[in-house]
Parts: C-alpha cells; structure tokens; sequence
C-alpha cells in the first residue's frame, strides 16, 4: 500500500501527457498536412522553375539531335532507310511504333530514297529551329513525331538514349522550354495577348491561365527528376549486385569491347593501373545511388552534377556514345539553378562588352604617334627656313 502514492505520482503525469497529446495532436497534424499542401501549391504555381535549364535541356536535345543526324547522313539508307532491309524490320518492325499511323510516316516512305532524303532533311531543319527556339510550341511537337517515327524504324540500331530522349522530349512538349536563350522569348516581349487561340499560339502569347502554364511547366519538371533519379538508381542497384562491380573491375571489359571502344589507345591507357578501374567501377555505383539525396543541398548538388558530367563524358569518350552522354547531360541541366544560369549568362555578356576596341596606334603600327606640340615647333622652324630663303 506505500509504493501506491508514489505510482500514483508516476502515472498522473504520464495520463495528462497522453490525453494531452491526443487532444492536440490531430490538430497539428493536420496543421502540418495542411502547411505542406499551400508549400507544394505554392511551389507548383507561383512561377516557373528551372526555365535557364529546360532551356539549356532543349538546346542540348537540338545538338544531339542534329549530330546524331548528321554523322548517319552518309549511311541514313544502309543505318534507317532502304538499305536495312536485310534486318527484316521493314517488313515485320519489332517496335509497335511503326505500326501507330501517327509515327508511321517514315515506315511507309521507307522504300523511296528521295522522299526518305526529305524528310530526313526535314527532321534536321525542325531541330534546327528548336536549337534556336523559334515557334517552339508548334514546331516541338512536330519534331518529336518525325523523330520517334525515324528513330524507331531499326530497333537494332538503337540504345537506351533513344528511349530516354523520346520520353524526356515528350514532357517538354508541356513546358516553356523557350522561355529563355530564343527567338521565342524575344518576341513574346511584344504585346500579343489579344486574338484567338491560333494567333496567341503562332505569336507564343499565353493561350491557358498563368496558375495552370505554371502547373504544367513545373510537373514536367518533376517527371524529368524522376525519370533520371529512376535510371540512376536502378542501374546502380542493378550494377551492385553483379560481381565485376563489387570486384571493381566491371569497367575494363567494356573499354575493350571493339564495338564501344572507338579509341583503343585511350581505353589502354584508362585501364592500365588496376586502382584507377576499381576507382571508376565503384565510383560511378555510389554516384548514381547518392544522386537524388546530394540533390538535396547545395554543397553535395555541385559535386554531384560535376562528377555525373565527368561520368557522361567518360562514356561518350571512352565508348563512342557522345549522343546518348548528350542527352543525359541534358536533362541534368535542370539542376542547375536559375541564378547559376543568370551568372554565367551575365558573366558571358560582360566578357563580350569588355573586350579592348583596337587604338589608332595598334591598328598602323608602322605610324608612330606624333606629339602635337613637337609638330607646332616643327612647322614653325620650316617656315622662318622658307622666309629667309625668299629674302635671299
């Protein structure tokens, strides 16, 4: 019976927390909920985010469309057209996208080498005015249907960059990716808000509500966080548990595979020290598995973007696939922050203002400068000369 008042002392304080906590709680709880809700909203449609990277993304997706065009120009028969009908594509296509009339334009001019030739042309000029950004919103969704019906013609002739470039060129078909470094964004600078539909979109006016292009520009953004958080991922949990990469060794054998290793030299001189293999197969494991988390803060974001360039680089260089490094270096443009982009876009136009104008003196070297007073007395000699010899 002694030891009851001392639980008693033990118990009461334990009961007011408990019914305290239950009683406020739910409140702040749903306070909390509720907070996060208006953060995300807020997020979502005040402005636009990361408009310099999407920017830079669409860039970027011009230049390795366009290269990719150009370095299969020679051989556009033999790699996509009449030519590769021995792969038996053109007959029965392995991919089903040949097989959906709004990417069938390529599969049925196939067999025609000048209308092939056209069109092939074609795809490399709307890249072209995507690279610039002119008429995005229009011009954007053509060039992604032209391109995915070449590019899925031959699925032998195809890798994982292709599928990653059709799905990220999709999602911006819903963002304003000309909203910087284009034609677009100078003339939307003009007042074009009045007018139907038609001309607000011809002109790149706003055709919906601020609030909703924001939404829209925004989920782009996020879907393209995700589709490079998902493949950086899954390969580095997939590549965890092969054994060459837990040996550190996975790294040689594709340098020297004849297929991807376009400068053998290099790829001798890469592995050549066995530390320097292990370095790049388990380093290139832990930077695509800590991606998503050093995204979260500054001081881990610009390691991590720097070493995941370095690790495109390395795969364009090292096997001959500079357009698939493109185009992941592409889409991880947007983790650039927009004040970054204004930095180096202003840093940029000050080091073209700053550029020293050639001086008299350095454009006629061989014309020394006068001194003007040097002249006065100069002239006033020869003169009294000329005087004296009339008198005489």
């Amino acid at each position: 019976m002694s030891h009851r008042p001392n639980a008693q002392k033990v118990v009461a304080p334990i009961r007011r927390i408990w019914t305290a906590f239950w009683n406020e709680a739910p409140f702040h709880l749903i306070d909390s909920v509720r907070n996060w809700f208006i953060t995300v909203e807020n997020w979502l449609l005040d402005s636009k985010k990361a408009t310099y990277g999407l920017a830079v993304t669409r860039i970027l997706f011009s230049i390795t469309a366009l290269g990719l065009l150009a370095s299969n120009f020679s051989t556009r028969f033999y790699t996509f057209g009449s030519g590769s009908a021995w792969t038996g594509e053109l007959a029965a296509p392995k991919s089903e996208f040949p097989n959906i009339w709004l990417f069938s334009l390529f599969h049925r001019v196939v067999e025609n080498d000048v209308v092939f030739t056209l069109l092939y042309l074609l795809v490399a000029a709307l890249a072209f005015t995507v690279l610039i950004g002119y008429r995005t919103r229009l011009l954007l969704p053509v060039f992604w249907v032209l391109w995915v019906s070449l590019i899925e013609l031959q699925d032998m002739v195809s890798d994982q960059g292709d599928n990653i470039f059709r799905i990220a060129l999709f999602g911006m078909l819903f963002a304003d990716t000309s909203g910087r470094w284009s034609v677009d964004e100078a003339r939307r600078k003009r007042n074009f808000a009045k007018g139907n539909v038609l001309t607000r979109l011809w002109h790149g006016a706003p055709v919906f509500s601020q609030p909703l292009v924001n939404m829209a520009h925004n989920l782009v953004v996020v879907t393209l966080t995700c589709q490079v958080v998902f493949i950086y991922v899954s390969g580095a949990l997939y590549k965890a548990g092969g054994k060459p990469w837990q040996d550190g060794t996975a790294v040689y054998a594709p340098l020297h595979v004849t297929r991807f290793a376009p400068w053998p030299e290099l790829s001798e001189m890469a592995t050549a020290w066995a530390p320097a293999v292990a370095a790049m197969s388990i380093g290139s494991v832990l930077i695509q598995l800590f991606f998503p988390g050093a995204l979260l803060f500054r001081w881990t974001r610009i390691p991590i973007l720097f070493a995941m360039i370095g690790f495109h680089a390395g795969i364009g260089l090292f096997m001959g696939l500079p357009w698939f490094s493109l185009a992941m270096v592409a889409i991880d443009s947007i983790f650039v922050r927009d004040v970054t982009w204004q930095r180096i876009e202003d840093w940029c136009k000050k080091a073209v203002r700053e550029q020293p104008e050639a001086s008299p003196g350095e454009v006629d070297i061989a014309r020394p400068q006068e001194n003007p007073s040097e002249m006065r007395e100069f002239t006033k000699s020869e003169s009294s000369d000329l005087l004296d010899a009339g008198r005489r």
